[in-house]
């Protein structure tokens, strides 16, 4: 037997802010999420807590109605204590989240699915695939844009597609280790020393390495390999490395420039969450117009290029010794942590975080 929730107020919509995910970014997902619940705005939305353990196991966390506890619930302890078994309504008519009950399915009205969820499964195309086929919107982009801006590789084609200036790149998506010693070769012959080496298919820097001899080269393939099969070889830019946020549907907005000051030799994982010596500027000063100019049109062209929708943080480096921009790659569910730069750069432009979770919910209505 199923039951209907009935919505106490029917003026509100219903927000499920889903968080956690499988991926290596589980921890930083649910620091996004507790954010993003805070700034919601609490007199248009009601908004719903779906946790996704590390196991992949889905549970509803329950209606969040006190801000101050937000950390408690959206945690994995919340996740791990709620025994009961959830679903995705497939029902146009009954869109929402299903709850097994025991002699009862109960159906939690839906109106709009805001993820979360950094990383493999949560921002690569997957989850977008199932908010697609239960009809309910949701915010960010869709299947292409998110599976094709997750993998670095596919990114790389459709950059060279509209003329964006890219790092020259070698790629192995070998599932084996039998390709090893022809992809030194050919990088150690394409790129030369230093160079990095990523997965193609990963989040906040996990698995990248800089290779600066044949010895750390293989190491680092190896290391990339343990993230996903396919890998990347980039030369390497001595550049800064610069980021603008992309916000719209039809209309795209590109923000001003934010720069990354790393304390690590390159803006890993550890250096961007656990060194309080990284810093980000926004809009820095001694960065040129014109390079700020072209960033801000790359950006834009990029996610266009994607079929991008709802918002992106498109990555550059501006090389030192001729200003030059150079694409690096694209985030199409950037952070909310209190670092991150997608609402800083936003915040910038005038947009707080409130308006733009806002505008992000909206958007995914007038897709």
């Amino acid at each position: 037997m199923m039951t209907n929730n009935k919505r106490e107020d029917k003026m509100k919509k219903q927000i499920a802010v889903i968080f956690g995910g499988k991926s290596s970014e589980h921890e930083i997902s649910c620091i996004s999420a507790a954010n993003i619940i805070r700034k919601m705005d609490r007199d248009r939305y009601d908004i719903h807590a779906v946790g996704i353990d590390k196991a992949g196991t889905w549970r509803y966390v329950g209606e969040v109605t006190d801000i101050e506890k937000v950390d408690e619930q959206i945690s994995d302890a919340a996740i791990a204590a709620e025994p009961r078994q959830i679903g995705v309504s497939m029902d146009r008519n009954a869109p929402g989240l299903l709850i097994n009950e025991g002699d009862a399915v109960r159906c939690i009205h839906i109106d709009v699915w805001f993820p979360v969820l950094h990383g493999r499964n949560g921002e690569d195309g997957t989850i977008q695939g199932i908010f697609e086929m239960s009809g309910i919107p949701y915010v960010g982009c869709g299947v292409l844009a998110s599976s094709a801006g997750m993998d670095k590789i596919s990114t790389k084609n459709f950059a060279d597609r509209v003329g964006v200036t890219q790092a020259r790149f070698v790629a192995d998506v070998s599932k084996n280790s039998e390709s090893v010693e022809q992809t030194v070769a050919r990088a150690e012959a394409e790129l030369g020393y230093p160079m990095f080496v990523k997965p193609s298919n990963a989040g906040s820097s996990k698995g990248v390495s800089k290779a600066h001899n044949r010895e750390e080269l293989i190491r680092a393939i190896g290391i990339a390999k343990e993230n996903d099969h396919r890998i990347l070889i980039e030369e390497f830019i001595d550049g800064r490395e610069v980021e603008c946020a992309v916000l719209g549907g039809d209309d795209v907005e590109a923000s001003c420039v934010g720069e990354i000051l790393s304390a690590a030799e390159f803006y890993d994982f550890d250096a961007k969450y656990n060194n309080a010596a990284s810093k980000t500027v926004v809009d820095p000063d001694d960065l040129p117009d014109e390079a700020k100019a072209q960033l801000r049109e790359d950006a834009v062209k990029i996610f266009k290029a994607l079929d991008g929708f709802g918002l992106a943080r498109v990555d550059f480096f501006v090389r030192r010794s001729d200003n030059r921009v150079i694409f690096n790659e694209i985030n199409t569910l950037p952070g909310f942590t209190n670092i991150s730069m997608y609402p800083m750069l936003w915040q910038a432009m005038g947009v707080d975080q409130g308006d733009l979770i806002t505008r992000l919910i909206e958007l995914a209505g007038e897709r």
